[in-house]
């Protein structure tokens, strides 16, 4: 009787102990698909990038470099619209790519070019306090790297919902500041919300805060500047006079930064695996709504005669020649909730050159893959506990004896 015993005793034990070994087994997987997809695919991912190398002429080589990231239309699920569990899953990709793209590129200034919130356009005071303490955990930058922002019409509304409480609300958060210079590098942050041109009091202020920023710009680069009328049209030609302000900006043709692109009729001649799809590139931008009207892109185009644009909006990428040749740069969305290849543009700038990069951030795909990998792994362990499916290893080695009695 007590061999009965001991004998069921050990039986038990060896349960208990196979029992545990698969725990240990189902955790270790589970554990390991985790901290993979959630944290480590990042670093694997964005290690790959890199800065690009501007080539500098011989005569200004002592130009310091600045290295500046641009991303767009992050689009911060707001309490309408935003369900926990999409907020959970796509904010906290958008915080690991941000975080670790800080910690391994380590960029001096970080521009976002609008739609930093989902429902700006409509969201109440306290549901915007709650999106802008998400958005400002998300984001957390060290102190000496600066973050600019540019409003998009889903932080402020389309010209026909904006109002200047909505604008002061952004401004409060994000500085008013439309001109920024670093490294003797100007930078043009626009509200291209407000380019409107029906001369609306918004719009308005928006025009004649650009034409100063012209006057300023133009001041700098050739010591004189022209006179407000003759900003207005592209067709006046240009009376000089002299420069009132003693404080010159650097001496550089300015990169513009905004959220509507500028007018082209679609996205048919973009390219790249992270343009629009094919069936929608040929689909007419219609003016004021898909990109700025004609009138407004020419005028900015004028006014501040920029060497480079950078936008989003459209949430693809896409580049496209303006006017005497100037690059404009569509910007993807920084969100899965957008797109399943999401990126950001590296630039490495001088006051005179500049070269641009793109790093992917992880596929959606490929996380759900992953995924899908591991819970099939934890249903086959399950499986051979259960002794309803042979031991791989088991099964293997029985294959290999039948081969060598063969």
């Amino acid at each position: 009787m007590a061999l009965i015993r001991l004998g069921f005793g050990r039986q038990h034990l060896c349960l208990l102990k196979r029992r545990s070994f698969l725990m240990l087994k189902l955790t270790a997987v589970v554990f390991a698909a985790l901290l993979f997809c959630e944290f480590f695919i990042y670093y694997l991912v964005i290690f790959r990038c890199d800065w690009p190398e501007v080539k500098t002429p011989a005569d200004r080589s002592g130009q310091k470099t600045l290295k500046a990231m641009f991303l767009a239309d992050t689009h911060l699920l707001g309490e309408v619209r935003g369900h926990w569990l999409d907020k959970l899953r796509r904010e906290w990709q958008m915080e690991r790519a941000f975080q670790t793209a800080l910690r391994l590129l380590q960029p001096e200034v970080v521009f976002i070019l609008g739609d930093i919130f989902d429902e700006g356009k409509w969201s109440s005071s306290q549901a915007w306090a709650d999106d802008v303490e998400r958005f400002q955990k998300i984001f957390r930058h060290p102190r000496d790297v600066q973050l600019k922002v540019v409003a998009g019409n889903h932080d402020i509304g389309f010209h026909y919902q904006m109002n200047a409480y909505k604008i002061k609300r952004f401004e409060k958060v994000f500085s008013p500041e439309r001109l920024f210079s670093w490294k003797g590098i100007n930078f043009v942050m626009v509200n291209s919300v407000a380019l409107e041109g029906d001369g609306c009091h918004i719009c308005s202020e928006a025009e004649a805060e650009l034409i100063e920023i012209s006057r300023k710009l133009n001041c700098s680069r050739e010591g004189k500047l022209a006179l407000p009328g003759d900003l207005l049209s592209p067709q006046q030609g240009r009376r000089s006079g002299p420069c009132p302000d003693p404080q010159l900006l650097p001496a550089s043709a300015p990169v513009l930064l905004q959220h509507f692109p500028l007018y082209r009729r679609s996205d048919a001649n973009c390219s790249g695996e992270d343009a629009a799809p094919l069936e929608e590139r040929g689909i007419p931008f219609k003016e004021r709504y898909d990109v700025l009207s004609q009138e407004a892109s020419q005028q900015l185009l004028w006014w501040l005669r920029p060497r480079l644009i950078l936008s989003g909006h459209t949430h693809s990428a896409c580049e496209v020649l303006h006017g005497a040749g100037v690059p404009e740069i569509s910007v993807p969305s920084f969100s899965w909730r957008n797109r399943n290849n999401p990126s950001f543009i590296m630039g490495s700038m001088t006051p005179t050159e500049y070269a641009l990069a793109k790093c992917h951030l992880p596929y959606e795909d490929t996380v759900l893959a992953t995924y899908c990998v591991a819970a099939g792994l934890l249903v086959v362990l399950i499986l051979v506990h259960s002794e309803l499916l042979p031991s791989p290893f088991l099964f293997g080695w029985n294959l290999l004896r039948k081969f060598k009695t063969m």
